[in-house]
């Protein structure tokens, strides 16, 4: 069965040629001895190719995508058939070189997200690549991809969230005689530093935010000697957590009955009898009780100057972490009552706060030290 070098010249967009290694008979032979589906179908490709077909008809009669017709023709070409028909008995599947991963990465982002069994096909099908299901994990993180569930991006969040907040930041930190939160247009009446705060002292910054934390979260998995039910008392609050994570400053908690103006303004107010003598820059979200001007007015007289992080990027505020953590940590906490509840939250959040490991990638990346010292 020698090798014959006719060449068949491919009609279409781009003029492809097939090197005819073996004859249409060799072809025919081969698919007849074959009980492989694998063998089957590239040599069903081969054929195909012979008898005039471009590549991606080939590939599609045989269920492959345009891609994979073009790689099998290559091959095809490059080595005839022991290059098409790599050695599908078992024994360690043959790695991607940098060009093929490449390609995969462009494949799996163009379709992400996938799953792994999807991954595994398609490694199969695009690269005739098998990997051990525990292998494949570590495979895909040394390419960059992440393991995660799925988030929705936000409609609201801009595309630069980050250089918006770094602006912010940056603009509160550099002092002028303006109202840092008043905008144009606003009544210049009320916007006066209260006569009996003290805001040259040096700079508190810190990050605003309420949460609802229930006392009948579980969670968390916990161990257990016999039976893993618990009986829990029908404890609950309606009451939302307002919470100040301070960097280098007092952080408190208050709960209020509801999240609207006035009771952000009775929480500014605790923040800053809590931080006396000092200037307070407080990250938050853009909650409508945060920036109306009533809050914005108040947080001025108190010395509280406000950075609003950007629409829909709740993960640029660190005291997130604090909150999920704080419910993780009460999870299997049982209580006898709602005050004893709010008691145990006040504390936990005391004990967290403690802690600015929270907020070290935020300080790296958001905070100038120069400048605020």
């Amino acid at each position: 069965m020698g090798e014959r070098r006719e060449k068949v010249v491919m009609s279409g967009h781009r003029r492809l040629e097939v090197e005819k290694h073996l004859s249409e008979e060799d072809l025919d032979r081969l698919l007849n001895q074959t009980d492989d589906e694998k063998v089957s179908k590239r040599l069903t490709f081969v054929k195909r190719l012979y008898k005039g077909a471009t590549p991606t008809e080939a590939a599609d009669d045989v269920g492959k995508s345009e891609s994979t017709g073009n790689r099998w023709l290559h091959r095809w070409n490059e080595g005839g058939l022991g290059q098409l028909t790599p050695n599908f008995g078992g024994g360690r599947p043959p790695k991607l070189d940098k060009d093929q991963q490449q390609e995969l990465l462009e494949i799996l982002r163009d379709g992400q997200p996938w799953k792994s069994q999807e991954i595994q096909q398609l490694l199969l099908d695009e690269f005739d690549v098998e990997y051990h299901p525990d292998y494949l994990g570590e495979f895909l993180r040394g390419l960059g991809l992440s393991y995660a569930k799925p988030r929705p991006k936000r409609p609201s969040r801009p595309e630069n969230p980050d250089e918006i907040l770094e602006e912010r930041v940056d603009d509160a930190l550099d002092e002028d005689e303006q109202p840092h939160n008043k905008h144009e247009g606003e009544d210049e009446d009320g916007w006066v530093v209260d006569e009996d705060v003290c805001t040259d002292g040096g700079t508190v910054i810190g990050f605003f935010d309420a949460s609802k934390p229930q006392p009948y979260d579980n969670s968390r998995r916990v161990w257990y000697v016999d039976d893993p039910h618990v009986e829990r008392p029908l404890v609950k609050t309606h009451d939302s957590a307002v919470g100040f994570y301070a960097l280098n400053g007092e952080s408190c908690v208050r709960f209020t009955e509801d999240e609207k103006k006035e009771r952000i303004c009775g929480v500014l107010e605790a923040i800053r009898e809590q931080n006396p003598g000092k200037r307070i820059l407080l990250v938050l979200d853009k909650h409508g009780a945060h920036r109306c001007e009533y809050t914005r007015k108040r947080a001025h007289r108190l010395g509280i100057d406000l950075i609003f992080i950007p629409s829909g990027s709740p993960h640029l505020n660190p005291i997130e972490q604090v909150w999920d953590y704080l419910k993780w940590t009460m999870a299997p906490i049982i209580v006898e009552n709602e005050p004893e509840f709010k008691e145990l939250v006040k504390d936990t959040f005391e004990q967290i706060t403690e802690r600015i490991s929270f907020a070290q990638k935020w300080c790296q990346k958001f905070l100038d030290f120069q400048k605020l010292s």
